[in-house]
Order: structure tokens, then sequence, then C-alpha cells
């Protein structure tokens, strides 16, 4: 009886040489995971280098409002935006827009998110509840804290007028040592939400043997927390404040809705004043998106090496 084909043998033919579809079974082995891979790959090139390339080549270049090149401008429109006059106190309260958001906005997501892993009653509910500003609209969101801003119909100033609380009505928004706080408490309200869902699904990955293990060795409340809970949740820590970060610096619909970045550009971040500069020269307003391009990379690698993100405790 004649013994069957080895497996190194199936795909060969009566003269010993490889069949087609054995040949080609080998070809795309030889490829790996490339031909999977190859499409996610050509979508970045398209949607996220090449945009880029674009972003920086346009930097470079002499362009009319009208969108007509006219030529290279080489470094000058970069020169004629850090001598920009505002470009220094914009980039002042960028700073302070994306540190004092991305830091109450962890803060009050941690404590909502050990609230919401606790038994209590209507719990479903205010998790329920949390969604609604993730929802909505950022654009919505703001256009509504808006209209509650205002200075003749605003509910806000109808109510403090009622209550006694002001004499007269205030315009919130037309001063920037009063937009600055408002916008701000918007762009928190609209965090909360994903951030707080990343914290409260850190907190249920703890295996509870771990706590229990803590009060067994006698470990108090704080001492349980500061040496389980927080090292175990910073993970989920880390990728929040990551992802604010980059959202937070990148935010642009709160402030425009709300301010346009006035008076002047008094609430304006470095996302609205590349925009403003649109208006009178794209090559600049191209050089100042290169520069938040970079000033975003710099920052996450600055918290990345601090945090020791890849480090184990």
């Amino acid at each position: 009886m004649k013994a069957p084909p080895s497996p190194a043998d199936a795909g060969r033919g009566r003269d010993g040489r490889v069949s087609g579809p054995a040949r080609r079974r080998g070809g795309l082995a030889r490829l790996g995971p490339l031909p999977w891979i190859a499409p996610v790959v050509l979508l970045i090139l398209a949607v996220v280098v090449w945009p880029v390339v674009e972003l920086i080549r346009t930097s470079f270049l002499n362009i009319s409002i009208a969108g007509k090149v006219r030529g290279g401008a080489g470094t000058d429109k970069f020169a004629k935006l850090f001598e920009e006059s505002d470009f220094g106190a914009v980039l002042f309260w960028t700073a302070v827009w994306t540190v004092v958001v991305v830091a109450v906005t962890m803060l009050v997501s941690l404590a909502l998110a050990q609230l919401f892993n606790q038994n209590f009653p209507g719990r479903r509910l205010t998790r329920w509840a949390l969604i609604a500003p993730w929802a909505a609209s950022v654009l919505m969101t703001a256009i509504g804290f808006k209209w509650m801003l205002n200075q003749t119909a605003g509910v806000l100033n109808t109510l403090m007028l009622d209550l006694g609380l002001i004499e007269t009505s205030r315009d919130w928004l037309g001063r920037s040592d009063t937009a600055w706080p408002w916008m701000m408490a918007v762009a928190v309200f609209v965090s909360l939400p994903f951030t707080t869902y990343t914290l409260l699904a850190g907190l249920q990955t703890i295996p509870q043997d771990v706590y229990e293990a803590s009060r067994i060795d006698g470990a108090g409340t704080w001492q349980t927390y500061r040496r389980i809970t927080l090292p175990l949740l910073r993970p989920a820590f880390l990728v929040g404040v990551v992802i604010n970060l980059i959202n937070v610096f990148n935010s642009f619909p709160i402030i425009w809705a709300m301010t346009q970045g006035g008076p002047g550009y008094d609430t304006s971040t470095t996302m609205v004043f590349m925009y403003k500069l649109k208006e009178t020269d794209i090559g600049e307003s191209a050089a100042m998106s290169v520069v938040n391009f970079a000033m975003v990379v710099v920052l996450v690698l600055i918290f990345l090496k601090v945090s020791r993100w890849n480090e184990e405790d």
C-alpha cells in the first residue's frame, strides 16, 4: 500500500515542482501580515501623513488670500508669526487653559469614578446622566452656555438679579477675566464623561483579593488607597491625561462659539489664533499650525517621560 504524501510534498507535482496554488500561498506567506495591514497603512498615509506634509509645505509658501501661490517664502512666515505682538500672551493663556482644564477634569473625574464604583441607590441612573455631556455636540453645549450667560436675556443674570446678588446685568463673556473661567468650566463639563468612564474601567479591573489582603495586613483606608488603588489605576489615569492633553490643547469649538477669541485675542488659544490668522495670511496660519503640532508632540512626550509610563511599579 502506497504511503500518503507528506505535508512537504503535498503541493508538489509528479515532476517534483511546486504546484500553482501552493506557490501562490508561499508567496503570500512571505509577505507576512502586510496584505492585512496595508489598507490601514494607506489610510494613515492619506489622512495623517499627507496633510502634515502639505501643512509644512504650505508654511514655506507665499499664498494670497484668494489661495493663489505666489512663490516661496522661506522661513519668513515663521519670523512674522513670532513677531506678532499677541503671540506671547496667546501661548501663555494656551498653557493656562490646558493645565487648568486637564487638572480639574482629572480630579473631578477621579472622584466621580470612585463614587460610581460604589453600590448606592440610583447608581445606574447617575451613570446614564453623566453620558449626556458626551452625547451632545460640543458646539451645541458651548452655544447653550453662551445663551445662558447672555447679558440681556441670559438665565444667569436674570436669576442673580432676582436674588439680589448683582445690581446690573454683567457681560460674562465680554471680558477675559470672567470669560476664561466660564470657558474652562464648559471644557471640564464636556470632558468629564470620557475621563470618568476611563477611570471607572480602571477601578473595576482591580482585583478585590488585593483589598482583602490589605485589610488582613492591617492597612488603613488611606494606605490602601495610596499604595494599592492609585498604583493599579495608573495605566487608566495616564490614558485619561494624554487624551485630555491632546483634546484640550486642540480645543476650538468651545472658545469660538462662546467668544470667538475676543475681544481681540484676549480669549484666544493657539488654535483660535491660527484660525484668525487665516483671514489675513494663509502662510502664517500654516506656520502656526506647524508650531501647534510640534507643541502637542513635545507636550505629550514630556508628560510620558515624567510619568515613566512604560515602567512597572
